[in-house]
Formats: C-alpha cells, structure tokens, sequence
C-alpha cells in the first residue's frame, strides 16, 4: 500500500497549481502540478497502485493532461478504467494507452487473433504494439494478416508500430508497401527501410547518393562536390522520394535531401578515401551546398541511430551552432545529441552551456537525463548566476528555471541556497530585476526540496 505521507502529498500535488500573485509574479513556492509526473514515475517504479480514493482527482488529473495520461493510467490500474467506464468524462482512459489496460496477454494466441479481428481501432493499435514489443515477429505476423484488407489511414498507423523492433526481418513486408495505394503508407515504409542499412532500399539509395556526392575532382584542396538529381524518376517515386518539394523548397536540392538522408552513412569513407565521419564532415562543400548536405546526414544519422555521425556532426561544444557543422537548428541538434549516451550527452551539453549561456541550451538541456548529472547541473547553475549578476529580468530564462526546478538534482539546493539573497544593484542593473531573481531562485531551492522530500517518502524501507 502506498505510504501515509506519500498518500497525503498525492492529494496535495493533485489539489492544484500555486496560484500567482496579484501582480503576475510566481512568487517563491514550487509549483506542484508540474511535480505530479516525477511522483508518478517514482511510484510506477517502486510498485505502489493508486489508492482507490484517489482515483476521481488522478483521472480528472489525465483529462486536463494528456502527458499525464499514460502513467495515471498505469498507477490507477484495472480499477481506474472500470471506474472511467461510468463517467463519460474519463472515456479518454479507454482508448489509446488505456485500450492498453484491457489486452489479452501477447502470449494468449486465441485472445489476441479474437481482438485483432472484432476490436476497435484503438485497441487494435494498442494490441499490436504490445504484440510487437513482446515478439516482434508475431506483431508483424499480426499485421501481416489482414493488411490488405485495411483502411488507408489505418494502414499508416499500424505500419508505424513496425518502428518499435525494427529489423532486418521486416524488409520484406516493407519492400511490398512500397507499392500500397497511399502515399503516406508508402513515404513511411521508405522511412522504415532507410533505417535498415543493409535493405536494398538502402543500397538503392546508396547508388544515387554516390552519384550525386563525391570530390570536386576542379578543387585545389580535397573538397565535396554535389551534382543534385534533375528529375525525380518512377524508381525514385517507388522508393519514397516526393517528386513535388514542400512549397519554397526547391525541386532538386529537396530530391537530394531524401536521396541522402536514406542512404546508409557507411557508404561515406569509402566515397571519401577512407576518411571517418569527422574527417568527412569537415571537408568544404562547393557551391553552397553544404548546409543541404549536412542536414541530410544529420537526418540519416538520427534515423540509423549512429553515435559517431551524430558527434561528428555536432562538432565541438564550443563552436557556435551558426559556424559549426551539421545543423544550426536546436532541435535537429538535440536529436543528434539523443544518439550519444546519457553521460557524453550531459557532457556535451555542459559544455556548450558553459561556452554560450542558457540563451539557445533549452531544446538540449530538455534531451538530456534526470536528474542532471554533474557537471551539466553545476554547468546550469553557473550560467544562472551569470545572468542574475548581468542584472536583467529572469523572465527569458523562465523555460531553463522551469527545467531545473524538474531537472536539477535535489542535492544542488545547498549549492543554490547563498543565490537565494537578493543581489545588490548597480548602475546598470534593471530596478527590481533583484527581486525577482531572489523569488526564483527561492522557488528553486523549495522545489528541489520538495523533490527530495517525495522521494524520501516514496522509497520502501530497506
């Protein structure tokens, strides 16, 4: 059973979000909706079940929250869907995640195959993914079974529950669906097989990429050159490649794009005179085609799930993104990052935060694992005292704080406790901007605490 004290701060995390002060400031308490999810997964984690009074507030809870859905739902358990049945207001819990709830077991052959052919969409979807997830093979045999009896939209979405497992086994049933009737069923069957290097999608793509990149053979120095295709033929079409560009893309650096990013990465050091992905991505790219390039591969990197092409196209933390390879964007940048391992990617992360700030960190501070490790948290709090001496307002970096109220690991408040007093003001330090530096970080301090007050209160006894 779950502990008094834990019980009693479930109904104060579930009573709502600290209302904000009349004139629009936070103030200094934690906000406590936004710690709901952790005490979920913390209790997820240490075998607790909702106890059955709780069960209206945490279902009213996941009616508002759809992030909230999936781990109240877990929480609540079989009790939680009967009791969703009976208000219309909670029939969310029965569909997607909570369809989930109910699933025969993937080993119940004659109970799978009875709710595969008589079940809603949603617990179809539910049903295959589970099936996928315990024997992929008997997911795509599932699937396999009744496709071309499907709908076009369901197809798709049945398709994309192939992506869990993804294998080498599944190239055949992909191959086929690169002929279905829906373009998009199509586009994501070519996605899937891309993610397959040794697929003969993969080769095919391999051979038009090497034909469009290799060495400038005119430049001085040892430089890409980039040839993009002039039409987007049948073949091109079958394997997935829109032969009409998003609208202000152009026709041929869009077709190169696609071309690119399906094509397996090892098929670069060969093309490049054995060169690894650093080496590569260093090399100049002649006439203006290097940011087209390097997106491609940052794409086919995160799609193939490769650690070294994904360091090497992020370069050195202390490049700034607009000068450095790969992508200046943030969020393809985060991706990459969630290719390395959980310890390299704090690292990294902690580095640039180090170089630049906090002013472009959110999107990589968001991929990165809680409680952040040292140094990314020590990192963190740095660049927060360097901007609180800058003396502006906090408010642009409202989305950092809130990340470190969740992030930060509870031991930090001690280290955070001498920012608590409010800065003396300079010439050119804003008016106020001290007061509402000292409120955040005092809002800091008590949510990192109450962090680790409901940790305490959610481990069993040794």
């Amino acid at each position: 059973p779950l502990p008094g004290a834990a019980r009693r701060r479930l109904d104060q995390l579930l009573a709502g979000r600290t209302a904000p002060s009349s004139d629009g400031r936070r103030g200094t308490a934690p906000d406590l909706t936004e710690l709901l999810p952790q005490w979920l997964a913390l209790a997820d984690r240490n075998g607790y079940k909702a106890p059955p009074a709780a069960l209206p507030a945490l279902l009213d809870a996941a009616r508002a929250r759809t992030d909230l859905r999936a781990p109240v739902l877990r929480f609540a358990g079989p009790r939680g869907l009967w009791l969703a049945r009976l208000n219309p207001e909670w029939r969310f819990a029965l569909r997607g995640a909570g369809a989930a709830g109910s699933l025969p077991s993937p080993r119940d052959a004659e109970g799978v195959r009875a709710l595969w052919d008589e079940g809603l969409f949603a617990e179809r979807v539910a049903l295959l993914s589970a099936v996928r997830k315990a024997d992929p093979a008997a997911g795509l045999a599932l699937l396999a079974s009744t496709w071309s009896a499907e709908r076009a939209e369901d197809r798709l979405m049945f398709l994309d529950s192939l992506r869990a497992g993804l294998s080498d086994a599944d190239e055949k049933f992909l191959e086929e669906a690169l002929g279905d009737r829906s373009r998009n069923v199509r586009a994501t069957a070519a996605e899937l097989l891309s993610a397959l290097p040794s697929s003969a999608l993969a080769e095919r793509m391999a051979v038009r990429a090497l034909t469009c990149v290799g060495f400038d053979r005119t430049a001085d120095v040892p430089t890409i050159g980039v040839e993009a295709p002039h039409e987007c033929d049948a073949a091109m079409r079958r394997d997935g490649v829109l032969a009409v560009p998003p609208a202000g893309r152009g026709e041929r650096s869009w077709w190169l794009g696609r071309i690119v990013e399906s094509a397996p990465l090892s098929c670069w050091p060969a093309r490049f005179g054995g060169r690894g992905p650093e080496e590569v991505v260093a090399l100049p790219v002649a006439d203006g085609w290097r940011d087209e390039l390097h997106a491609a591969w940052c794409r086919a990197a995160v799609r193939q799930r490769d650690a070294d092409w994904s360091r090497a196209l992020l370069g050195s933390p202390a490049t700034p993104p607009a000068t450095g390879p790969g992508t200046s964007s943030l969020a393809e940048r985060a991706q990459l990052l969630s290719m390395l391992d959980p310890e390299e990617r704090a690292l990294w992360v902690a580095r640039f935060v180090a170089a630049h700030g906090l002013s472009e960190a959110f999107q990589l501070l968001g991929v990165c694992a809680v409680p952040w490790a040292e140094p990314l948290g020590g990192a963190v709090i740095d660049a927060l005292d360097i901007a609180r001496e800058a003396g502006g307002y906090p408010w642009s970096f409202s989305g950092v704080m809130g990340l470190a109220e969740r992030c930060l690991a509870p031991e930090a408040a001690g280290r955070l406790e001498p920012l608590t007093a409010r800065p003396d003001e300079g010439e050119d330090t804003v008016p106020g901007a001290g007061g509402y530096w000292s409120e955040a970080f005092q809002r800091l301090v008590s949510t990192l605490r109450l962090r680790a007050s409901i940790h305490a209160e959610l481990t069993p006894p040794a």
